[in-house]
Order: structure tokens, then C-alpha cells, then sequence
């Protein structure tokens, strides 16, 4: 058996509709994952399976989720070992400890090309950034708000499937992976 974390691109579901982790952990339970478990409100999930490999596991999940919402959107998986690897590489700890809100990682389905690596750095003011694992870090001195690096991402400059998430929910989602088996 092996634990998995899955991280919604988005959760922004057609009007009149919400989804709520009740939901996101019946479509898992639909799958034959076992033991999901939902981490904030954000589209964070723990799950554990015994088939499939990660990739294998996002498309299975991302079509059983435009199925039952009737919208598409990117699912990232990693399994336990994989996560634990992300946040030790994390090369922005200790700003993180001091102030976790200032830290993100956009988590990627891929590896960043080196190209694109370095053509972020046109839109840096004042965020220092660094590509580990193929994961995008982010420290940001100023508000993360308005930060002109995120607009940028957030309009499709970055080549492939990612997620942020800021450093408060990788730790929840650190800490939860901890309740479950090795």
C-alpha cells in the first residue's frame, strides 16, 4: 500500500456550484482509493492505493472528476516519498519557519525546462526564486498578492501542469502525511 498526495489545479466549479471535500473524497472512494482524507478547503487530498503508478493515478482521477463535476481540471499526484523529498529540498526553510506565508512551491506535473527557468526571471522584483526537483520556490519579501511573478505564471508563462501551494499547507500536509503508514 502506498500513501499519496493529490493537489487540485483549482476548485472553481461551474456557477451554482461548490465543491466541498466531502465530495472530493467520494469521487476518491469511487476510484478504490482508501482512507482519504482532505487537508483544508483547498483541494488537498491523502489517499492510499496499491495500483497505479502516480501518472496512472491523475489521469484515473481527473476523469472520474470531470465526470462527476462536469469541469476539467489538473490533478497532481505525488506519492508520500516523493512529498517528503519536495519539502526537505525546500531551499527557503528557514524564511518559512519564520513566516510560512511568504514561502510557496508551485508544484509541477513535470520538471521546468531550464529555458523557462530562466526567462521568469525578467518578472522578479523582489521575490527570490529557485527551481528544485523540477518545483518552482518562491520567496516573496513583499505581499505574495501582488506580486507581478504570480500574475505572470498565473497567465500561462510557466510551461506545464502546476499547483502552488504556500508553506503553511505543505506543512499540514507534511504533518498529516505523518498519521499515516510509511
Amino acid at each position: 500500500m502506498t500513501t499519496y498526495v493529490a493537489l487540485l489545479y483549482s476548485i472553481v466549479l461551474p456557477a451554482g456550484r461548490r465543491l466541498q471535500m466531502a465530495d472530493l473524497r467520494a469521487v476518491a472512494l469511487g476510484l478504490g482509493l482508501r482512507d482519504p482524507s482532505t487537508i483544508g478547503a483547498t483541494g488537498n487530498l491523502i489517499f492510499e492505493s496499491e495500483n497505479g503508478s502516480a501518472r496512472d493515478l491523475e489521469i484515473k482521477f481527473e476523469a472520474a472528476f470531470a465526470e462527476r463535476f462536469s469541469k476539467s481540471v489538473p490533478i497532481i499526484i505525488r506519492g508520500a516519498a516523493a512529498w517528503r523529498r519536495l519539502v526537505r529540498a525546500n531551499p527557503f526553510s528557514a524564511e518559512a519557519a519564520i513566516d510560512p506565508a511568504k514561502v510557496a512551491v508551485r508544484v509541477m506535473r513535470s520538471a521546468i525546462p531550464k529555458s523557462v527557468q530562466t526567462a521568469m526571471t525578467r518578472y522578479v522584483d523582489d521575490e527570490r526564486i529557485a527551481v528544485v526537483g523540477g518545483d518552482l520556490w518562491i520567496h516573496f519579501m513583499g505581499d505574495p498578492a501582488k506580486s507581478r511573478l504570480i500574475s505572470a505564471l498565473n497567465a500561462g508563462r510557466l510551461e506545464g501542469i502546476g499547483t502552488f501551494r504556500n508553506a503553511n499547507t505543505v506543512g499540514k500536509i507534511s504533518e498529516a502525511l505523518l498519521r499515516k503508514p510509511q
